[in-house]
């Protein structure tokens, strides 16, 4: 497959970004290059999202655009990945002729193989152009990366898989159980990523306090960002999807006594209302979620809050959706998202009665995401005057704050970002840089440096 150039595209969350990366690298190692475009590709690689309609529907327009390429365009071979695939692939071979093969969550790791049958014509490889097997595959170590930009921020997979049974979600049936990398297995991982230049590092799974569980021993989340925060070479480590019940004063503690572990959680609650958290199937209640949350913020003083919630699941009254919001109002959240309830095929919540309509789900989240702007608003005027650590990513296209980065606070793609004045001395991608804040609007920061760091 010597110079044979492929154009890879990642859908979806942080999670599938990782097999994308580890897939680009294999096909690195058989011989081919990755292009930046896909009109120059003679292979177009797509790893796909399904998680809830919007998610399938994004995948299915992107199948579609990339077909269009491999008509007119250089292409010959068009290959499906991912948790589209995995869910539907038989189904889809059978629907769109256009694309030469669907793969499953564990053929991440077969993937040059897949391509060399292709393109060599292996008799049986394209007769139902589909290979979907139970979703087993956990990264390690031992598989490359190819690290997308920009590659001073770089996620760790602790896990894969969930075993967390929500009523309304399709991902333990996509991605399969619970399933933890070891931990000396993610600190060579770390390790390397530290070696290549990687100052931020951003643990992920589908739930990241479930760390562990399935191992011998039963490591925590804790255990592993204690050793993770020995890596001198790693200046933040960015913990993400942490479920609310598995938040422990052990957590909250290894995130207080280690400076480079961001005093920062992203926390997806998805409800308040006891009844709706239980007809969610989530563990715990209103009363303990208010309770973990009090208690990080009295271990943690500075630390930023993320959450997730769902508007709109069925049985949602106005009166638990005013709970909601008061919670919200009450909370004060540093960054929230919130998503209209999807119906997923297959799920237990698809056939919950009192279902709602479309139409209220829209207006009750843009009720609670007006409601937020204005508290984010409020959290972030505190913030001028304050001594905050940048992480530069680029330029912006503001003239008077010429470079964009994140603070601590900040995660990437999901909260706001830093806008940076230019300071004495060059900041180049991946510099970090203590500023003071001397702006804010509703979601963004705007600084200038008080000296740069080695």
């Amino acid at each position: 497959m010597r110079e044979s150039t492929v154009h890879v595209v990642s859908l979806g969350c942080p999670k599938n970004l990782v097999d994308s990366e580890v897939m680009a690298a294999l096909l690195v190692q058989a011989g081919c290059r990755i292009v930046s475009t896909p009109e120059e590709a003679e292979i177009l690689l797509l790893n796909t999202c399904a998680f809830i309609l919007p998610a399938r529907e994004e995948s299915i327009d992107e199948i579609f655009r990339l077909a269009e390429l491999k008509k007119e365009g250089k292409c010959r071979y068009l290959i499906v990945a991912g948790c589209l695939s995995q869910r539907y692939g038989a189904e889809l071979a059978a629907e769109i002729p256009e694309v030469d093969l669907f793969l499953g969550i564990s053929e991440v790791p077969n993937i040059a193989d897949h391509l060399r049958k292709l393109r060599e014509g292996e008799p049986g490889v394209t007769a139902d152009r589909s290979v979907v097997t139970p979703p087993l595959f956990l990264m390690d170590a031992g598989h490359p990366r190819l690290l997308s930009a920009p590659t001073f921020s770089a996620y760790l997979k602790i896990a894969d898989g969930c075993s967390n049974r929500c009523t309304y979600c399709s991902i333990p049936k996509i991605r399969g159980k619970g399933r933890s990398r070891p931990v000396d297995d993610l600190l060579r991982e770390a390790e390397d990523l530290a070696e290549r230049g990687v100052r931020e590092l951003i643990l992920i799974a589908q739930d990241t306090t479930a760390y562990g569980r399935d191992l011998p021993g039963k490591p925590t989340l804790a255990l592993l960002l204690r050793k993770l925060a020995e890596l001198d070479d790693l200046a933040w480590i960015r913990i993400l999807y942490t479920y609310p019940t598995g938040l422990t004063d052990e957590l909250f503690e290894v995130i207080a006594a280690h400076d480079r572990i961001c005093s920062y959680l992203d926390v997806p609650i998805q409800h308040i209302d006891d009844d709706i958290l239980k007809a969610m199937k989530r563990q715990g209640d209103g009363p303990l979620i208010l309770r973990k949350l009090e208690r990080a913020r009295a271990t943690l003083p500075d630390l930023a809050l993320r959450t997730s919630l769902i508007v709109g699941f069925p049985g949602e009254t106005t009166a638990k959706f005013n709970r909601l919001l008061d919670f919200v109002q009450e909370t004060r959240f540093d960054h929230l998202g919130v998503f209209p309830f999807s119906p997923e095929e297959g799920t237990p919540a698809e056939k919950l009665p009192r279902q709602v309509s479309d139409r209220t789900k829209k207006a009750r989240r843009n009720l609670l995401m007006e409601e937020q702007a204005v508290i984010s608003h409020e959290i972030n005027q505190t913030l001028i005057d304050s001594r905050q650590e940048v992480l530069i990513e680029g330029l912006s296209q503001t003239l008077d704050y010429p470079l964009i980065g994140r603070c601590r606070r900040q995660a990437p793609d999901i909260d706001g970002i830093t806008y940076v004045k230019s300071g004495d001395q060059p900041l180049p991608p991946g510099t970090l840089v203590p500023c003071r804040i001397v702006a804010a609007d509703d979601y963004d920061l705007f600084a200038e440096p008080i000296q740069t760091l080695d």
